[in-house]
């Protein structure tokens, strides 16, 4: 499989990478999703992604946290470094993701699309102490169920109806639908008011809403 980049750089970035996703969360108090999203529109993620030296090993993890939000032009606090030889689960968080995304060669938006790093930080207690091919074979499962329609998305076919139709007839906004259907929300944290008005357009038990 081609990686990413060089490996040699591979350490360097998964240190680093850590570092910034602990400082942001522990020391600015910042949403991990939040950064990772200003990573992304900063445009530093696509040259970390593929090794650019100046940001995978040219400076520490603090300061590529401080180069992310001084590129998004958001106004938020610094704090100064406290040294810490701890790996907190947010140092893992990012560390494991410098990992999958050298490993995989895909770039970060398109990783952002199967994984949040919220549900990163939930497989902490069961992975962290694991090999990196055991969060490799969780992403590999993941995507391969990413690409199958989710329940709705079935349930809605069986009956014909467009997306805009259920929306219509349900009463749950055509945003939230679709966004249920790209799993980029989870259907089975919906409310109890939404997941009983689709079901009973669709026909079905809330139950067979929710995915495995």
């Amino acid at each position: 499989m081609m990686h990413a980049y060089n490996k040699q750089y591979l350490d360097d970035a998964m240190r680093n990478l850590g570092e910034a996703f602990d400082y942001v969360a522990n020391a600015c108090k910042m949403d991990m999703d939040e950064f990772l999203n200003l990573f992304i529109a900063g445009g530093i993620a696509k040259q970390f992604g593929a090794g650019a030296p100046k940001y995978v090993s040219g400076m520490s993890g603090v300061e590529l946290a401080w180069k992310v939000m001084e590129n998004s032009g958001k106004d938020m606090e610094t704090p100064d470094v406290e040294i810490t030889y701890e790996r907190t689960p947010e140092y893992w968080c990012g560390w494991i993701l410098a990992y999958y995304q050298w490993y995989t060669g895909n770039d970060f938006k398109k990783i952002k699309q199967h994984i949040s790093m919220d549900e990163i930080y939930g497989l902490y207690p069961t992975l962290h102490e694991a090999s990196e091919e055991k969060f490799l074979d969780v992403m590999a499962k993941r995507i391969s169920r990413d690409d199958l329609p989710t329940q709705l998305q079935m349930l809605r076919r069986a009956i014909g109806y467009s997306q805009k139709m259920l929306a219509d007839k349900s009463g749950v906004t055509l945003r939230m639908i679709q966004q249920y259907e790209q799993r980029a929300k989870d259907i089975n944290k919906a409310s109890g008011a939404n997941l009983a008005a689709l079901a009973q357009i669709l026909g079905c038990r809330m139950e067979d809403l929710m995915e495995g």
